[in-house]
């Protein structure tokens, strides 16, 4: 079927029992599936004649099974999963009675040049005959029409692949409607030496074995910075798994090929490993320190994260996310950013007795806040990206016939996303107790997300009597921690009590102060007498 993408093509021997309509169903939902049948037969009969006995109530198909996922020791199971599901679904009595894998990895063939030959000298006496000179310019004559020869002067524009032998017999070859070369061709590889002997294996095979060398030498670059942080003999132990890591992918890197490009791929692999322990250890950033061990596992984690959710996504079809998917992640991601502007916010105030309307914080702020959010919980996102991970190499707990494997993922999302949440109330939560140890210390609070709390001497310019305020009562010979005005109101920390003292902005003026260990230099007579 037209439009259907997939990994894996698995040939499945699929018995459908029943009756003539159960057949024609069958049939049809092989067709929704984009599963081409190759064959169909009476069980019994045909191919399976002296292998299944006859039953005039079952059917034989040979069906042509294509969905995702990595080639592995799983892939053959995957596709009877699919089977049990389809036949669950559409209500049928179907089995898969065996699976094939069909194996259509592309080979890599070597890309010629096809040049002309009529520059080369003519074929002259036997060299021996010649005199020392003769040979001498023969050589010359020669040697210049090779070098015009790998230099491309002698080009025709014909691209041809395979082996040598291939590539020189098909620009020889007169084709049906092109123009015909003859034998004055010859043919040079496209990447500079010729690779007669450097043989190559199949494309999706090279790409296996280079995720598998990649993360050999990951895992050796986790080693080193282990290494480098501990001391004694541990840093030897460290070391030396370190250098079997490299041993690991170095072997899979000469596997590669099977013989020219073997000193090729070593070297690669060593120039890859000198650049991963570079960057990890930090000799190309002037940092002595280099990475940590936590660094490295969060670089790994967001890397997982980000390849299973695309594993996950990929499946979907450009239908799904059109009428579904994207509108719904689209509404619920600026709905969210617009609704959490104030939610770190929210829970910070609420901690310290005032409202999010007190901290006048400004609009960049609150949108620093929701990113801010969105960054912790965006760890809820490792579930479904290990779930795609799984259902990439068929693990056997999310198979589509598994009936615990999506109780088991709402569970785990569950939890994950509860963890998150914890982690944006601790983020709230310390931010609150840095302030109170700043008030309690009498020294400069942090900032929390365009909040600016600061020393300030409050000095009232109305009588004692006729100050109005709410949660205390204002001491001006002392300073106050001040979260600004807003909205006509000033909101000040009064670390004595433990509250929130706020009062009418036209009341007081704020003087800042230098530390909470200064004396505010205050006195009402000077507002009686109306200085």
């Amino acid at each position: 079927m037209p439009g259907i993408r997939y990994d894996q093509r698995v040939l499945v021997l699929v018995e459908v029992r029943g009756e003539q309509r159960d057949w024609d169903e069958a049939e049809r939902v092989f067709d929704q599936q984009g599963w081409p049948v190759v064959a169909e037969f009476a069980r019994g009969e045909g191919p399976s004649r002296g292998v299944l006995r006859e039953g005039a109530s079952a059917r034989l198909y040979s069906v042509e099974v294509r969905f995702f996922g990595a080639r592995n020791r799983r892939t053959e199971r995957a596709a009877a999963w699919r089977v049990e599901r389809l036949a669950r679904e559409a209500g049928l009595e179907m089995y898969a009675r065996r699976c094939e894998l069909v194996d259509r990895d592309r080979e890599q063939l070597t890309g010629w040049r096809a040049h002309t030959v009529a520059h080369r000298p003519p074929r002259g006496p036997d060299p021996r005959t010649l005199t020392p000179m003769a040979r001498w310019r023969r050589a010359a004559v020669v040697s210049r029409a090779r070098v015009s020869e790998r230099r491309g002067y002698r080009d025709t524009g014909m691209v041809v692949t395979g082996t040598a032998s291939e590539a020189r017999r098909l620009s020889r070859m007169d084709l049906p409607g092109g123009s015909a070369p003859g034998a004055a061709t010859d043919v040079r590889p496209v990447s500079g030496r010729e690779r007669r002997h450097i043989v190559p294996r199949r494309e999706e095979d090279g790409l296996r074995r280079v995720y598998r060398v990649v993360a050999w030498l990951l895992a050796m670059t986790f080693c080193a910075v282990l290494a480098r942080q501990q001391s004694g003999v541990r840093v030897w132990v460290w070391a030396g798994v370190a250098t079997l890591c490299f041993v690991g992918g170095a072997r899979l890197a000469y596997g590669m090929f099977a013989a020219g490009g073997r000193v090729a791929s070593l070297l690669m692999c060593g120039v890859v490993a000198g650049y991963f322990l570079a960057v990890s250890l930090g000799a190309d950033m002037g940092d002595d320190r280099g990475w940590t061990p936590v660094q490295m596992l969060s670089v790994f984690a967001v890397t997982a994260t980000v390849g299973g959710i695309w594993l996950l996504v990929r499946q979907w079809t450009w239908g799904e996310w059109l009428a579904w998917a994207a509108p719904l992640a689209f509404t619920a991601v600026v709905s969210f950013v617009v609704a959490s502007g104030s939610v770190l916010h929210a829970l910070y105030a609420d901690s310290l007795g005032v409202t999010p309307d007190d901290l006048d914080v400004p609009g960049i702020w609150q949108a620093a806040s929701a990113l801010k959010l969105l960054s912790l919980l965006s760890y809820a996102l490792f579930v479904p990206a290990l779930w795609g991970i799984a259902k990439h190499v068929h693990a056997p707990f999310v198979s589509p016939v598994e009936r615990l494997g999506v109780p088991l993922y709402v569970l785990a999302q569950v939890t994950v996303v509860v963890v998150c949440g914890l982690g944006a109330l601790d983020s709230a939560r310390e931010a609150v107790e840095d302030f109170r140890t700043a008030a309690v210390r009498k020294t400069a609070p942090p900032s929390y997300f365009g909040v600016e709390p600061e020393w300030t001497c409050v000095e009232p310019t109305v009588p004692a009597a006729k100050l109005g305020s709410r949660g205390g009562v204002l001491k001006p010979e002392r300073p106050y921690l001040s979260f600004g005005e807003a909205g006509g109101t000033v909101s000040l920390w009064d670390e004595l009590a433990g509250t929130a003292l706020q009062m009418h902005a036209e009341q007081v003026r704020l003087v800042p102060a230098a530390d909470g260990r200064v004396r505010c230099a205050f006195s009402y007579a000077r507002v009686l007498k109306g200085d």
